[in-house]
């Protein structure tokens, strides 16, 4: 019996050993970093994992919250075979299209449904976009070309006086980063699992002159949301709720990843909610902005968010494909989460999963396999106008979305 109590203590003493040259080594996000990856037996983030995470609420208008409507032939076409084998390798748990104001396809696989929260990952880096825009139209920020410094003087490196907003937004920065989602000793995890996302944003120089390179960096996004958050002096998560979710009409709450209790949103990834309400981000988007006649985003920024910058297939927060005779501007996340938005035809598609699959050039062969199909099925062959197959709907059209 004493051996075995010497075995435990020992074991302990070393356990806290470890633990305290971690901390002590500036990995201290290792700590939450194994716990939540490989000890629940992952080899990265998942889908899920905003229970291992603090959170903040983006809270509905229980008042004033509506449903997307049903179309007539809802569900009536198949996917198509190389469609249905792509979303199903992929491990994908939801997959919606609708067109104009109205649902005409679902699947949900593996328990999820319509109301299955999961994390979208980078595809919150439009969001983030979005709600700088809604700043400068709240007069909180003068423009996209305001000096990131005039809210955080202490940025270091050389070209940091020369960073604008706009920079941060179009991956165009200049921070010391590498975006690296495999490496757990990197700056991706470190700024993932840190409970204290400044204390790592605060090290990083801009040490390339900003509008010059173009670097996708989460580190960018993150410096982005935390603008906001110093300019309109809230929450990105209550900023998001006053002034997206709840003109959107959204159902349900979504939430945010923090990075501890009562801290600060990871605003370049882990927004959490459903494939439903995240469609009306997509529904946004085609109408560039305008949601039911209210214009919540000037149009004006689409015209330079949603179209390329200094790369082909990137403006700012959004990705875009030259593949298709129409435009096509999306969210993307690190695993195929994907908010696509075709507005000759509006059609909002959202697609959620566990893999991106394999990549296809700048995007994946997911995502063109996705946008062949739906164009070719529901971009043609179907009026823009809802058809709906539900009468007490039919009969309050001016009260939805």
């Amino acid at each position: 019996m004493k051996t075995f109590w010497k075995v435990i203590k020992w074991l302990g003493f070393t356990l806290l050993t470890v633990v305290i040259v971690i901390r002590v080594s500036g990995n201290g996000h290792l700590i939450k970093g194994i716990w939540a990856v490989y000890l629940h037996g992952n080899s990265t983030a998942t889908i899920d994992d905003d229970r291992f995470f603090d959170t903040r609420a983006i809270d509905i208008d229980s008042n004033n919250t509506k449903p997307w409507l049903i179309h007539e032939e809802y569900n009536t076409s198949a996917l198509s075979d190389t469609l249905k084998a792509s979303l199903e390798k992929t491990q994908s748990i939801a997959f919606l299209v609708a067109r104009g104001d109205s649902l005409i396809h679902e699947d949900y696989w593996d328990g999820y449904s319509d109301t299955s929260h999961s994390n979208i990952f980078s595809a919150a880096k439009a969001i983030t976009t979005l709600l700088v825009q809604c700043a400068i139209q709240d007069g909180d920020i003068k423009s996209w070309d305001q000096n990131v410094t005039d809210f955080f003087p202490d940025l270091k490196g050389e070209f940091a006086k020369e960073l604008k907003i706009k920079h941060l937004a179009a991956m165009t920065s200049g921070m010391h980063w590498e975006e690296d989602y495999k490496n757990p000793l990197g700056i991706t995890a470190k700024i993932y699992y840190s409970d204290d996302v400044w204390e790592v944003i605060k090290t990083l120089p801009i040490d390339v002159k900003p509008g010059t390179e173009f670097e996708y960096q989460s580190g960018s996004t993150m410096l982005l949301g935390m603008v906001v958050i110093k300019a309109t002096g809230k929450h990105l998560a209550d900023y998001a709720s006053e002034t997206l979710w709840k003109p959107m009409n959204a159902e349900q709450t979504a939430t945010w990843h923090i990075d501890h209790y009562m801290g600060t949103e990871l605003g370049y990834c882990c927004f959490n909610s459903n494939a439903r309400d995240l469609a009306r981000f997509g529904k946004l988007n085609n109408h560039f902005g305008n949601w039911n006649g209210t214009q919540i985003i000037d149009s004006s920024f689409y015209e330079i968010a949603a179209k390329p910058g200094m790369v082909d297939y990137y403006g700012m927060g959004f990705w875009m494909s030259d593949r298709y005779d129409t435009p096509v501007f999306y969210h993307r996340g690190l695993l195929g989460q994907y908010i696509i938005s075709i507005p000759e035809y509006k059609l909002v598609i959202v697609r959620l999963g566990e893999s991106k699959g394999a990549d296809d050039d700048k995007h994946t062969q997911l995502f063109h396999t996705i946008v062949d199909d739906v164009i070719n099925t529901y971009g043609i062959k179907y009026p823009i106008d809802s058809i709906l197959n539900n009468q007490i709907l039919k009969d309050t059209l001016n009260e939805i979305i």
